[in-house]
């Protein structure tokens, strides 16, 4: 079930971010970036805010940097942001065809629409249905010739992976970010090596579920999994961070660098 923190801090959307292009991927609008000629390839599943979000997709937003004291600080903070590679470019950087697809059809969560709250966005747009679109994104990677591909689901997104991750025939490796609607039994049937980055203040998944979720993993021998709970962040951390904080950079950055050790080591 959806709460709170699923919709917490929304990102500035920004359809122009991001070093790639936007193209069809299984009839869905799908950012991409990396080399289309790359034989391996990565599915990133947004959270309910979609593939617009500049964090998730890449470039950088100036929300918050003209807040306060914008003259003065708007200079350090540019310098700080253009070092960022988003996600979706940092793992085109790392060699991976980077696939962000719009599962929600130009129709993201809007936390400011009263008259939409989330139950009832989630009826039009539920993670089973983004599992049936991801089927035909991975279905058109594989007609381009991919050969091996790995995704990674962040909240809303999570529950999408686990599902591609029952069956051995979608996806070499998962990770999950903050995951939301998932379930100890989920596991059970998990087919393909998965690593789960959780956050320590989470009520969606907090770190007592995500333990449940290890040891479930741990009594699997065939499937490699691994599960890291991070400190002091909160669910969204990812790719819901303020650029103007240092920790939650670092933070944000840190798990970064644990998917894609994931992805380099079972996506080949």
């Amino acid at each position: 079930m959806a709460g709170p923190q699923c919709c917490a801090h929304p990102p500035t959307l920004n359809p122009s971010s991001g070093a790639g292009h936007v193209e069809k991927f299984g009839g869905l609008d799908s950012y991409v970036s990396g080399s289309p000629d790359s034989k391996l390839a990565i599915l990133l599943v947004s959270d309910v805010y979609g593939y617009e979000a500049p964090n998730l997709r890449g470039g950088y937003t100036l929300r918050g940097v003209l807040r306060k004291e914008a003259f003065r600080f708007v200079v350090i903070s540019l310098f700080r942001m253009v070092i960022l590679w988003k996600l979706a470019d940092k793992i085109a950087a790392a060699g991976f065809y980077a696939v962000v697809p719009d599962f929600f059809y130009g129709d993201p969560f809007a936390r400011d629409n009263a008259e939409r709250p989330i139950q009832v966005w989630l009826k039009d747009h539920g993670p089973h249905k983004g599992f049936e679109d991801a089927k035909r994104v991975i279905e058109a990677l594989n007609s381009k010739g991919v050969s091996a591909i790995g995704a990674v689901g962040f909240c809303w997104g999570a529950k999408v992976v686990v599902e591609l991750g029952k069956s051995s025939a979608f996806i070499k490796a998962a990770v999950l970010c903050h995951p939301s609607f998932v379930t100890v039994d989920d596991f059970k049937e998990f087919k393909v090596p998965i690593s789960i980055l959780g956050a320590e203040i989470d009520q969606m998944s907090p770190p007592a579920l995500l333990k449940q979720f290890e040891e479930v993993l741990a009594s699997k021998s065939e499937v490699d999994s691994f599960v890291k709970i991070f400190p002091k962040v909160a669910h969204g951390w990812t790719v819901r961070y303020d650029v103007e904080d240092e920790a939650a950079v670092k933070s944000a950055e840190e798990a970064h660098g644990n998917l894609m050790e994931w992805f380099a080591k079972y996506v080949k």
